[in-house]
């Protein structure tokens, strides 16, 4: 006779599928790892396939796994939509960890303001930021493993859902007495004459600020790449090198360390910023409490999104 399913193990398979490794699942769920592991073999038999497979990336799903992925965990939210209105969600009591997309441009604008927030309405929630190449982060998204993702990504599409947040645009930053700008705005020559600092971390969106320096001659002056951004303050502050980036980080540069912002003298689009998930975790009620809370502290409302 064939055994009776345990329905009991869908949250063990959305949790391995989340995490991909035993001992966050674990604690995800509230369990000891050597619980986890009893209930991912009784998984395993019930399901007839190892499910998931130990590789140096992690715990990476089967075939058979991903194939079942989305009909499980879609019965999962079915189940617990049916049972919320016996169990309401508590922001306060949820030991959940979402993980969250973000450069390190976006974790300076916005992750203090959100970690207060937490600190007040959501004191045992923990937030998880990951940063990872933007061609891979659909996937990531799609198989649990990005729970959000905060940023300008227009090449998210499809069953990705997005909010917008806030309309950005770029500045330029210099140290304060930098011998450019003094007599005014900065000139599209001096702009063009100086020696320059490229941020490479923002994402595939940002590339038509690589493309505008680029058309406009600025290229064969890019005296530094970096992949991220958290350092570069520090750099110019102390050198005749300029840099472009978003207004937001450029404003909480100047807080730290002091700095001067000119407006570009070259033509570049504003963007939004927006937050993304995919509709898989729709009416999850963690994940729909915090991109709320993000709405709820950076949505400037200006226009709807």
């Amino acid at each position: 006779m064939a055994e009776t399913p345990d329905l009991n193990l869908l949250p063990v398979f959305e949790a391995l599928l989340r995490h991909g490794n035993v001992t966050r699942a674990a604690a995800d769920m509230g369990l000891t790892q050597s619980a986890m592991s009893s209930a991912l073999g009784r998984l395993r038999r019930q399901l007839g396939d190892p499910l998931f497979v130990n590789t140096r990336a992690g715990m990476l799903p089967t075939p058979r796994a991903l194939e079942l992925a989305p009909l499980l965990t879609d019965a999962l939210a079915t189940v617990r939509r049916a049972l919320n209105g016996h169990d309401a969600f508590d922001p306060r009591r949820t030991p959940r960890t979402l993980r969250v997309y973000m450069t390190d441009v976006g974790e300076m604008v916005l992750l203090p303001a959100l970690m207060r927030h937490l600190d007040e309405h959501g004191p045992v929630m923990r937030l998880e930021t990951a940063q990872l190449p933007a061609a891979e982060l659909a996937l990531r998204m799609e198989n649990g493993d990005i729970d959000l993702a905060v940023s300008y990504l227009p090449q998210l599409r499809g069953k990705i859902r997005r909010t917008r947040l806030f309309e950005e645009h770029y500045v330029c930053m210099t140290r304060p007495d930098h011998p450019l700008g003094r007599r005014g705005a900065l000139t599209l020559k001096e702009f063009r004459s100086a020696r320059h600092v490229l941020i490479s971390s923002m994402g595939s969106g940002h590339q038509q600020l690589e493309r505008a320096l680029a058309e406009h001659g600025v290229e064969e002056n890019v005296a530094l790449r970096m992949p991220h951004f958290v350092v570069i303050p520090l750099i110019v502050a102390g050198t005749d090198l300029i840099v472009s980036l978003p207004s937001r980080v450029a404003e909480v540069s100047a807080r730290l360390v002091k700095m001067k912002l000119h407006p570009l003298p070259i033509p570049i689009p504003s963007f939004d910023v927006s937050v993304y998930w995919h509709t898989r975790v729709e009416n999850d009620a963690a994940n729909r409490w915090l991109r709320d809370a993000m709405v709820e502290l950076f949505g400037d409302r200006k226009r709807p999104a």
